[in-house]
């Protein structure tokens, strides 16, 4: 049993702080993206089609994937072996579904004339930043997962008060909250219906309790 130890500099050495502050990141990052999405469809009114949720539900598993490693280290301040593995592999199953997911709908959009699906940002729609970002990420777990053996059964400094456990909560949380609205979200916009339509362009919710048309 991993003993509690107090918050200092030195405390799991440089790649044991590196490795809990990029899971930190990992998580906070891709709740973000999400939350990006969230501003699109409640901001500029763009309406998510089914491939857009499954490759938000896929972000956000990422997270989980990430958060998993932050909420191992708040509690038991020390992370195994197993511990890295368990949250690096689920973050990276749901990077594979998502890539699939954003390569898919590239390609419903990849022939000449096609306006794509929503707006764009910086000249590239939104499933093929996810795309990007996909990949760039799966890269970066390769990167740190073949470094997670030096770090395991060593102490990270979260248990007790401080930035490691203010940032690390913030991150479990900021997770939390985003997956509560983004599943009242979906719901509000396919209702009590097992299909979404390819185009979505209303509430569906609203319009079957006879709110909105």
């Amino acid at each position: 049993m991993h003993s509690i130890v107090p918050e200092t500099p030195l405390e799991g050495g440089l790649l044991g702080r590196v490795q809990f502050w990029f899971a930190c990141v990992f998580s906070i990052g891709w709740t973000g993206v999400v939350c990006g999405g969230l501003l699109y469809q409640f901001g500029l009114g763009e309406h998510p089609c089914p491939l857009c949720l499954v490759q938000r539900m896929c972000m956000l598993l990422a997270a989980t994937g990430a958060a998993y490693i932050v909420r191992t280290a708040l509690s038991h301040g020390a992370l195994t072996g197993r511990d890295y593995m368990t949250g690096w592999g689920l973050a990276l199953v749901a990077l594979v579904a998502g890539s699939f997911a954003s390569w898919r709908q590239t390609m419903l959009h990849v022939l000449p004339g096609s306006k794509g699906y929503g707006s764009e940002v910086l000249g590239l729609h939104l499933y093929v930043w996810a795309w990007i970002l996909f990949q760039v990420s799966a890269v970066a777990i390769g990167v740190v997962l073949a470094f997670a053996h030096t770090t395991a059964d060593r102490a990270v400094p979260a248990t007790g008060p401080g930035w490691y456990r203010t940032v690390g909560l913030f991150a479990l949380w900021f997770l939390g909250l985003v997956i509560a609205v983004n599943l009242v979200a979906v719901f509000l916009e396919e209702g009590l219906h097992w299909f979404l339509p390819d185009d979505p362009g209303r509430y569906q919710f609203f319009h079957d309790i006879g709110v909105l048309d």
